[in-house]
């Protein structure tokens, strides 16, 4: 499905019917990364209609020259909330930078928002200022796997997978790789000028009271977990989880985890909806 914003065609996927969800992928990835990880969960959850937004310059929705920095993202995007799900009170998920703008639409728009679940979420744009973990851990290695895949694709897996088998080369492969591909380099090399809003997200004017959840991997060297701890007392009805054999890719090398965790989330934004009066 497509929608304009000034003179972008947006991308995106809608499934179900019900309470607005809008996703928000990483930076360079597309819709996939989201719908393989949380489609499994909403199967079995009826009343939730899930947005799955591509952002420009990624998946199949266009860049566009005025768009130059992370402000610019965050507005295209509250303009797409604002045409496809115009007055809905909505949930937002986020995983990696799709975090960092979530948290924006937070910022700007906390009185529509029920509840927002961040996945690895980019909190420091500046990589340099990040409190990482040392790179490298690895829990599980299939060496047989990984001869028998491209030099690049192998790199590009192995840069952010703790546990490198079968199943994790798989999903990496449909739902990460394959997003990656469509993205526009150039655009997103130009992007990260401005990588960072020009306001603070996590400065807000009263704390969030929402249902939250952060999924932090104890071993996610390219966003950390310990930079969203500082930021932890806006949402006081957030839960946050680190998770040990969990990297970058938390949502499938802790697949059962992660659906647990989020599929508690949404009981309690369901119970926090049932006690509006």
């Amino acid at each position: 499905m497509e929608c304009r914003i000034s003179d972008i065609t947006l991308h995106y996927e809608v499934h179900g019917s019900g309470k607005p969800v809008v996703m928000l992928h990483g930076f360079s990835l597309d819709h996939r990364v989201m719908t393989g990880c949380l489609e499994p969960i909403f199967a079995d959850r009826p009343g939730w209609k899930r947005i799955y937004l591509d952002l420009p310059g990624m998946g199949r929705t266009q860049a566009a020259d005025w768009i130059e920095s992370s402000n610019d993202m965050l507005a295209i995007v509250l303009k797409a909330i604002d045409q496809l799900i115009p007055e809905e009170r909505f949930l937002v998920i986020g995983e990696s930078y799709g975090g960092y703008l979530a948290r924006g639409i937070v910022s700007q728009r906390m009185e529509m928002v029920d509840g927002i679940a961040l996945i690895c979420p980019m909190i420091v744009a500046e990589r340099e200022m990040r409190e990482l973990p040392p790179a490298g851990m690895v829990f599980v290695q299939d060496t047989n796997l990984l001869a028998g895949l491209d030099q690049r694709e192998a790199a590009e897996f192995t840069s952010v997978a703790v546990v490198q088998d079968e199943y994790n080369w798989q999903r990496f492969r449909n739902e990460i790789l394959a997003g990656s591909l469509l993205a526009d380099a150039a655009f997103l090399e130009r992007l990260r000028k401005q990588y960072a809003f020009s306001f603070n997200p996590d400065q807000l004017p009263v704390p969030f009271r929402k249902p939250a959840l952060f999924l932090m991997g104890r071993q996610d060297a390219s966003t950390g977990y310990r930079d969203a701890w500082k930021i932890l007392e806006q949402y006081p009805r957030a839960s946050y989880a680190v998770l040990d054999r969990a990297g970058h890719n938390l949502q499938s090398e802790q697949r059962r985890l992660f659906e647990v965790m989020v599929s508690e989330w949404l009981d309690r934004v369901e119970e926090a909806a049932a006690q509006q009066p």
